[in-house]
């Protein structure tokens, strides 16, 4: 797939994009890991030691791990997420212009 770049603004976009995706495909492979290693520990645990469950404190665990990492890729944090961000940055870049303004 060939994609044209019109301007540095456009470069500037597909390499967001293009984060955006791996990010995501991560998140995925993380996901069908946690799937997998999961259904191997619980069928273990039901198999070897059915009358003491241990497997829910891992896949607790390490599904608090894949939620956080489920909120960062797909930006669902209400609070500190990426419109934060820029916000608190051009809030600190109008505080500086305002600054440099003052004492020229």
């Amino acid at each position: 797939m060939e994609v044209i770049m019109n301007t540095n603004q456009d470069f500037e976009n597909y390499q967001k994009a293009k984060k955006q995706v791996e990010e995501i495909k991560g998140f995925y492979s993380h996901l069908t890991f946690f799937i997998i290693f999961n259904a191997i520990i619980i069928f273990i645990n039901l198999k070897y030691s059915p009358n003491h469950l241990w497997f829910f404190w891992t896949t607790f665990s390490w599904g608090i791990g894949l939620f956080f990492h489920a909120l960062k890729v797909f930006n669902w944090f209400p609070f500190f997420g990426k419109s934060w961000e820029e916000k608190k940055m051009q809030q600190f870049i109008e505080e500086e212009k305002n600054k440099q303004n003052k004492y020229e």
